[in-house]
């Protein structure tokens, strides 16, 4: 099949994911605004007052409110749209985690921002990593056009009937959200197309007025762990159905992403970087470089956070000498970042080797390629046996 072709726009990565939406055809948007993602909130609002979306939008007071409506919305059988950041992911926990209980397939995008402690008004994916329990599937993009083709197929995995769950769609704030690229934005007809398969698949029921239904109470014994336990088995089953969808998209649209991770010149490394979000473009540059030098490194990007792609990591690792995690964001109580600790868990099934952990990219600071570079050296200096630092605060030292 010939790959369908779109128009290319250069769009800022708010209006891209504000465009995402209105492809989708959501039928209810709820979303309130906060720097970085506020011009996702006024886009869509401005869609709406065009004509050119046909969807309610329900103004609210804050972003636990926002969550509320989705979630209400999505068990009426609606399909819903949101975006936030930082403070206002934390004001929506508690509902985070009710819309995950209750199976709600709510697509939201989460424009990535430091939260409190310190009030930063600045980059960072310390958001993501403080809800990364809470239930919902989270995939973290690259760039501009993987903000796009995600949140499209972000809405073929929540609303399969074997999935049915809330997926966050995560891309760096203040990088993505402000900066303006080439995006090749897909035709209506194809995107409805992509998506008309979910019509073929059981739906759950609506909410329909006088007859009596459930959806939430306050789970009691077997009935709450077999809750839990299919929500967990859902997600399991999302991993694969990731790869399932990605694979299908690059089919119809010639754009793939590898599903849960993206491999780049990892066949033959001998060392790897694992990274995430927009400073995985800048670590191919680096590679490109190093490759030059006679440096077999690779990148794996990590694309599904949760849930963990634990068989895919430990495939593309398995063998590797050495491995560098770049890290955006902090495990307190744990000296590792965050996806250094998690890589770690999986270590004894990688196989025994050197994992390096860097820290970088906190409050606005840039990932730069120096900094890459010096990943990479030490990366392959521990791989043949030097002496190496568990941890590195890059900005420090």
């Amino acid at each position: 099949m010939k790959a369908k072709k779109g128009k290319v726009s250069v769009l800022t990565g708010n209006y891209t994911t504000a465009y995402a939406a209105r492809l989708c055809r959501p039928e209810v948007i709820a979303a309130y605004p906060i720097t970085p993602q506020s011009e996702v909130a006024e886009q869509l609002s401005s869609f709406v007052a065009d004509g050119s979306l046909d969807a309610e939008i329900v103004e609210v007071e804050g972003e636990n409110s926002a969550m509320n409506v989705c979630r209400a919305a999505s068990l009426a059988g609606a399909r819903v749209f949101t975006a936030t950041s930082s403070y206002g992911l934390v004001y929506m926990y508690d509902t985070l985690l009710e819309t995950a209980g209750f199976r709600a397939p709510v697509v939201m995008a989460n424009v990535n921002r430091e939260t409190p402690g310190i009030h930063a008004v600045s980059s960072g994916q310390q958001d993501m990593i403080s809800t990364r329990d809470s239930g919902w599937i989270q995939i973290i993009v690259e760039n501009n056009q993987e903000i796009i083709d995600q949140i499209i197929m972000s809405y073929r995995l929540a609303e399969d009937y074997d999935i049915q769950l809330p997926i966050m769609v995560n891309y760096d704030g203040y990088y993505l959200s402000y900066l303006s690229e080439a995006v090749e934005i897909p035709e209506q007809s194809d995107v409805d197309a992509f998506l008309a398969p979910l019509k073929k698949q059981p739906q759950r029921p609506r909410l329909i007025p006088g007859a009596s239904t459930g959806c939430g109470t306050h789970g009691m014994e077997m009935g709450y762990v077999e809750a839990r336990y299919k929500h967990w088995s859902a997600l399991e089953r999302a991993k694969q159905k990731v790869d399932d969808i990605d694979k299908e998209f690059g089919e119809y649209f010639g754009r793939s992403y590898g599903g849960q991770i993206e491999e780049y010149k990892t066949a033959d490394a001998e060392i790897v970087i694992l990274a995430s979000g927009s400073a995985a473009g800048s670590v191919k540059t680096v590679i490109d470089a190093k490759r030059a030098e006679g440096i077999k490194v690779g990148l794996v990007k990590q694309r599904l956070f949760r849930p963990y792609p634990e068989e895919r990591l430990i495939q593309a690792l398995k063998g590797k000498k050495a491995v560098g995690v770049i890290d955006r964001s902090l495990c307190f109580g744990w000296k590792y970042g965050p996806m250094c600790m998690e890589l770690k868990a999986i270590a004894p099934d990688i196989g025994s080797m050197p994992i390096l952990s860097y820290i970088d990219g906190l409050a606005n600071l840039d990932i730069t390629i120096p900094h890459i570079s010096r990943v990479v050296d030490e990366v392959n200096a521990a791989a043949k046996g030097k002496a190496y630092q568990d941890v590195t605060w890059i900005p420090m030292e």
